[in-house]
């Protein structure tokens, strides 16, 4: 039976040939070690491709401006690090729905390398890919080259990211801690819009939340509810307290009853404490927990995410400011699509009604309207306008569901911020999208 060679982080970098396309894990699952010393290859004739998503580290080849001939990164959702160094000009966007991200990937690009993290081995032999498997099994069975980085620090979780060690290539020693996201906490506007979408959730819901204090919010208005269930793209600190309060129950769902599903987790060392050895959790593939179909198949499902921009009627741009990319669209229209087809099933996007930005002409800050007669010049449509349901703000809840542009042009300026409306409705009569 093969079994992997272990090897120092020195000696796996060495691994890497020129012309090489390399596969990260995601987010929290981040090989760091590997990736914070990759840039140590770089020579004259080296060029290297790495294809990430929601990266945490910020590393040498592609944050250092003299490896841009180097190394090229191709992402499917932008972090803080990644949209820093977009200006290197060596890192791009793949436009991707989540729960294909992967398959359409591998399909058009070959894996040479794929390079993860794993708890160590059990006594079976097999390692947990711990904290995502979006894409990640998807991409070991593509590489010709399996490298992962074993590390006693991250949780062993269940689901399909289990992974025998006879399918490991190189196992890399380490012990840094595992990367959490702050728990922020929500602001009056985030409680504002967290009460609005809350008191429309019945107990029994299946739930969906993105990142952020909004989605947190509607998570604290929700802890007197009864069997609510999850089923989520991303695995929450949020999502989590729900089930440490009796909230999430998961008994009324219809597929996976009394499992937490996701297809990766990300948050506090609290999260990371509860889903270890927890087979309540159970974290999927993404192809299969993303699909809007099988989203679909539990009752009441709600999915509730954030977005930058809204236009009149109704697009939404959640991954981009203008030209300027910011994030990705990740799994929004999945989820949003996915919880319409679901019985009695809800979908909400949110937003604040304003923000506060700088002008590059006077130099000052200005407050600006995120309701928008157009969206900016050039930003992507992360969820087109027969796609979105309801739209929150701190003014208020407005579905927009089988509307037509005039009556959600009106319900759009009734949550936008009132400084901003007579305004937004002098600009919808010029558009011809209402009468005066």
């Amino acid at each position: 039976m093969k079994t992997p060679k272990t090897i120092t982080v020195d000696e796996a970098v060495r691994l890497v040939k020129d012309g090489d396309t390399i596969v990260s894990a995601m987010a929290a699952a981040e090989p760091k070690a590997f990736l914070e010393n990759l840039h140590v290859i770089a020579s004259d004739d080296m060029k290297v491709s790495v294809t990430n998503c929601l990266p945490m580290a910020t590393c040498d080849y592609f944050t250092d401006p003299k490896l841009v001939d180097n190394f090229s990164v191709d992402c499917w959702f932008f972090g803080p690090s990644v949209r820093k160094a977009f200006k290197n000009g060596n890192i791009s966007y793949i436009p991707n729905h989540l729960h294909l991200a992967g398959r359409r990937r591998f399909a058009h690009t070959k894996t040479d390398i794929f390079v993860g993290t794993a708890t160590p081995p059990d006594q079976h032999g097999y390692v947990s890919l711990s904290l995502s498997n979006v894409y990640e099994k998807e991409a070991i069975a593509q590489a010709d080259l399996v490298i992962l980085e074993i590390n006693p620090n991250f949780p062993r979780t269940f689901g399909d990211l289990e992974l025998h060690v006879r399918e490991i290539d190189y196992m890399i020693d380490v012990d840094y801690p595992v990367p959490e996201l702050p728990d922020i906490d929500p602001n009056e506007r985030d409680l504002k819009i967290g009460g609005y979408i809350a008191e429309k959730i019945p107990d029994g819901a299946t739930l969906q939340f993105g990142i952020g204090g909004i989605p947190n919010a509607v998570a604290h208005a929700l802890m007197d509810k009864k069997d609510l269930g999850i089923h989520t793209e991303m695995l929450t600190t949020g999502l989590m307290k729900l089930v440490k309060a009796g909230a999430v129950t998961g008994k009324k769902k219809n597929t996976h009853v009394g499992k937490h599903v996701c297809c990766f987790a990300l948050g506090t060392i609290e999260l990371y404490d509860f889903i270890d050895n927890n087979p309540s959790v159970q974290i999927l593939n993404g192809y299969y927990v993303n699909d809007p179909h099988e989203i679909g198949k539990n009752d009441n499902q709600v999915s509730i995410n954030t977005t930058i921009e809204v236009d009149l009627t109704g697009q939404c741009a959640s991954e981009s400011i203008g030209t300027r990319h910011f994030s990705g669209t990740g799994g929004q229209s999945d989820t949003a699509v996915g919880a319409q087809n679901s019985k009695n099933g809800m979908s909400f996007i949110t937003l604040y009604s304003t923000a506060n930005v700088l002008n590059k002409e006077t130099g000052e800050r200005e407050e600006i309207s995120k309701i928008v007669p157009t969206l900016k010049p050039g930003a992507g449509v992360t969820l087109s306008r027969s796609d979105v349901d309801h739209v929150v703000t701190e003014y208020g809840c407005v579905k927009l569901s089988g509307t037509s542009v005039a009556e959600r042009t009106r319900l759009l300026i009734s949550i936008a911020h009132p400084k901003f409306r007579d305004e937004l409705t002098r600009e919808a009569i010029a558009l011809g999208y209402i009468r005066e």
